[in-house]
């Protein structure tokens, strides 16, 4: 197991059990959300400012992981 997942919490009586930060309410969605729409991780780190460095590559590697263990329904590339 990548130790970057230890960062990682999930409890059902916080954040409605959705994947966060451990010791934060911060969701490794919103993290991924802001990168995927071009954010930079110190503009997210400004934003963000209880979180660290380490913090958001343990959310890449979360939805890495995530990513091999479901497939989610893209468009199909017809080589066009």
């Amino acid at each position: 197991m990548n130790p970057l997942l230890e960062r990682i919490s999930i409890d059902p009586n916080i954040c409605f059990g959705k994947p966060r930060i451990r010791g934060t309410r911060i969701w490794v969605s919103l993290i991924l959300d802001w990168l995927a729409a071009g954010s930079t991780p110190e503009e997210l780190l400004s934003n963000y400012p209880q979180l660290t460095h380490e913090d958001i590559l343990a959310a890449i590697a979360y939805g890495a992981e995530a990513a091999r263990e479901r497939v989610i329904p893209v468009p199909v590339d017809t080589g066009a």
